[in-house]
């Protein structure tokens, strides 16, 4: 389903055209996105809703360099995914794309300095200390630098987490769940971290979520179902996260 005509979107942080991704061969294949043609624009704050299994984290995956197209056309920028070798893939994750998960996936025997510091590092970052304590010092942690992950809370393991994707001051930002474990005031200051950076850096930022009430805050919302994007509507006043109903 075309939804947009990316030449008519000046701007852009993220076009597809045509893109679609089949896992497996024969008559074992799925088709997990179905012909997905998107324009957004930089700087949007966009959510990405839908049942398990309608694409959302495959579409996620395909801007993030993670997996391949199978077909049709993904740019990032200027940049062209579709076609990269690995070593351009790897390249495009550490300088380009940051990624903020449910599960935090912080390493438990580094402290959240050495987490954000070890990001900054693998991208070639030479001011990687202190940038990883301004990092932290951004998502209210200054006071906890040399904590490991299992003393701190979720909602400070999470901010760990978005202080890691944050450091090499990505352009695109992919957050899949990032607020599904937490709880409901600790999952507003999430949101309320990750709408800031929108507006702050003017950084493009896609939320997949089973939440709905999530996509009130949203400048964009897509709906996927089947592999395919089935609506795509815009948020004229997106609300705070502290005025979302829950």
């Amino acid at each position: 389903m075309t939804l947009a005509d990316p030449t008519h979107v000046r701007d852009t942080a993220i076009t597809t055209s045509h893109l679609s991704k089949t896992f497996g061969e024969g008559d074992t294949a799925v088709l997990a996105l179905r012909d997905v043609s998107l324009a957004i624009p930089k700087g949007e704050f966009v959510v990405m809703l839908g049942p398990s299994g309608s694409g959302k984290t495959t579409l996620l995956n395909q801007i993030g360099a993670i997996e391949t197209p199978t077909s049709g056309s993904l740019r990032v920028g200027d940049l062209e995914l579709a076609g990269l070798d690995d070593a351009a893939r790897t390249h495009f994750r550490r300088h380009q794309v940051g990624f903020v998960f449910q599960f935090y996936n912080l390493v438990p025997t580094l402290t959240a300095r050495e987490n954000v510091q070890l990001i900054a590092e693998l991208g070639d970052d030479h001011d990687a200390a202190d940038r990883s304590e301004q990092a932290l010092a951004a998502v209210g942690l200054a006071d906890r630098l040399d904590r490991f992950p299992g003393q701190l809370s979720g909602g400070e393991q999470q901010r760990v987490a978005i202080a890691r994707a944050l450091v090499k001051s990505p352009p695109v930002l992919l957050c899949d769940e990032p607020t599904g474990s937490l709880d409901l005031e600790t999952g507003r200051s999430v949101l309320e971290l990750l709408r800031s950076t929108v507006a702050e850096d003017d950084r493009t930022t896609f939320v997949v979520t089973h939440n709905s009430t999530i996509a009130q805050m949203a400048d964009r919302v897509l709906r996927l179902r089947d592999g395919e994007v089935v609506d795509e509507a815009m948020n004229e006043h997106p609300l705070a996260p502290a005025e979302l109903d829950w």
